[in-house]
């Protein structure tokens, strides 16, 4: 006598159709108070851009810190910050952003704007172009100064994964020849006028991810969204680990500019 499956699945693993509101599937990744299903692109997104002395977050520092805030595809607020680094900007990092000493000179330190900066991440989904890079400055400069609120916000908290455009623009524009920044912006239509300065970079970011929710195959659920960046990031890295591997993989990257 043939048994009836135990755990209510089709052969394939789907669940049927009149159990599936009965059961609840954690999306990893996903801040807690954003509901998981909801369109991300009607939720708040704290859009982040960093300038640094270096490439190094645990001994380099930020000088310039910019957050753009959208909603709905419209932009809400900007946020800037030039922030004093404690010591003197290096040649080399000042060619990229041209952020020089005299220009954080009298400026607060980030200890002295850590407050302000958090409450900007308040209740938002956080998000960054190449965001590996934004995030482990900001966590960096975050640990640096102690802060340890009672209730962090969803861009503090290691859990969170941060929206990254720059993880689909791999994926929607692998033919291209580049997916930085400056040329998405130019492919789109979105106009950067000051590339590599924060807020200029954040907002020319923020309408790129936007331009990119257009396309069919990037999710619209929060969730959705956030599990199918963690699918192409992995598919990524293994690409990228296997072309490291190959005899002609030379290439040099400046020390201190984003990689894209």
């Amino acid at each position: 006598m043939k048994v009836a499956d135990p755990c209510g699945c089709f052969p394939t693993g789907r669940h049927y159709p009149g159990i599936a509101h009965l059961l609840k599937v954690r999306a990893v990744g996903v801040a807690s108070e954003i509901d998981a299903g909801s369109a991300w692109i009607d939720q708040p997104i704290a859009f982040i851009d960093v300038e640094t002395t270096g490439r190094d977050p645990a001994g380099d520092r930020i000088i310039e810190l910019g957050i753009v805030i959208g909603r709905a595809g419209e932009i809400l607020t900007r946020y800037n910050w030039l922030i004093h680094p404690g010591r003197p900007i290096p040649a080399e990092s000042t060619a990229i952003h041209g952020i020089k000493d005299a220009d954080v000179e009298g400026k607060p330190s980030f200890a002295e704007v850590a407050e302000e900066i958090l409450a900007c991440f308040k209740g938002a989904i956080p998000a960054a172009y190449n965001a590996s890079f934004d995030r482990s400055f900001i966590l960096a400069e975050l640990d640096r100064v102690g802060m340890r609120p009672r209730e962090p916000p969803p861009a503090m908290r290691r859990e969170v994964d941060w929206i990254d455009p720059l993880t689909f623009a791999r994926e929607l524009y692998k033919n291209e020849e580049s997916r930085a920044l400056g040329d998405m912006a130019a492919r789109l239509g979105i106009t950067l006028d000051k590339a590599h300065r924060a807020t200029d970079d954040a907002e020319a970011a923020l309408q790129v991810l936007y331009a990119l929710a257009k396309d069919p195959r990037v999710p619209r659920a929060y969730g959705g969204l956030i599990q199918e960046q963690r699918r192409l990031v992995r598919l990524q890295d293994e690409a990228r680990k296997l072309w490291r591997k190959a005899p002609a993989a030379a290439a040099v990257v400046p020390p201190t500019s984003k990689p894209s």
